[in-house]
């Protein structure tokens, strides 16, 4: 069994990190770097930073923001919100990102992924896909998850590797901050279709339900909010969990 990651993630508002359920009623959680840096202190294996509002708002990501949460922390960092351009992602890595997150733009200008990947390499380049069941399966939605598409996921995984993706960022709006445990079923429909890491997001609200998604859903990372930003658990705590079932994570 390959090494897991324990991911928690920053969905951060004009500076501030939020929390909603389903994407909706954000509330505030706290300062980024100041999260960033406890997180790094539990044991966190990366971090995920998302300016959840910037596309929405037809801006780029808050590079201040960024800058001061990539100063507090010595493990990677992915950023993503508004990454419309090869330019965007270099402001980005040079803000502090390690890699940086598509979503909106990668389904407008598929390209786009292509492009980042030359200039960065695929290992840079995280395409994050929501998803939404639907009758046929579950469909790819886009701008905060406010914007219903036609793809299929399973099928857009498949294809943002083939464009040069080195990692996919799945998140279950349904499962979105309800703390009833991953979608593990669409989680493992998209790990058995693609050769990259899979990080698994949306519905963390235990230690059981990381464990369940990375060993039945066969996730690489396993992305959590809530839980911890609450206090909850803690990313220490759900590595000595794992551990105690076998599933290997970094000390």
């Amino acid at each position: 069994m390959t090494t897991k990651r324990i991911i928690p993630c920053l969905d951060v508002k004009w500076g501030r990190v939020v929390k909603g359920v389903k994407f909706l009623n954000l509330r505030d959680e706290g300062d980024p770097a100041e999260l960033a840096s406890r997180y790094e202190e539990e044991g966190a294996d990366e971090l995920v930073f998302l300016d959840v509002t910037a596309t929405v708002e037809g801006r780029g990501t808050l590079l201040e923001s960024v800058k001061s949460a990539a100063s507090v922390v010595s493990i990677p960092l992915t950023v993503g919100g508004g990454v419309r351009s090869v330019q965007d992602a270099s402001s980005l890595f040079s803000a502090g990102a390690d890699k940086v997150s598509l979503n909106t733009a990668a389904v407008e200008n598929p390209n786009l992924v292509t492009q980042i990947a030359r200039e960065f390499g695929s290992q840079a380049v995280v395409v994050a896909i929501d998803a939404k069941r639907s009758s046929s399966g579950w469909k790819v939605h886009v701008k905060s998850g406010s914007v219903a598409t036609e793809l299929d996921v399973v099928w857009w995984g498949t294809k943002v590797v083939q464009l040069g993706a080195g990692e996919i960022l799945l998140t279950s709006i349904d499962r979105d901050g309800t703390r009833e445990g991953y979608d593990v079923e669409l989680t493992r429909a998209v790990t058995s279709s693609v050769n990259v890491p899979v990080i698994a997001s949306g519905g963390a609200g235990k230690p059981e339900h990381i464990l369940q998604v990375l060993t039945e859903g066969g996730a690489d990372a396993a992305l959590a909010a809530g839980m911890f930003h609450d206090g909850v658990t803690t990313v220490s705590a759900v590595k000595r969990f794992l551990l105690s079932y076998g599933v290997e994570v970094r000390p």
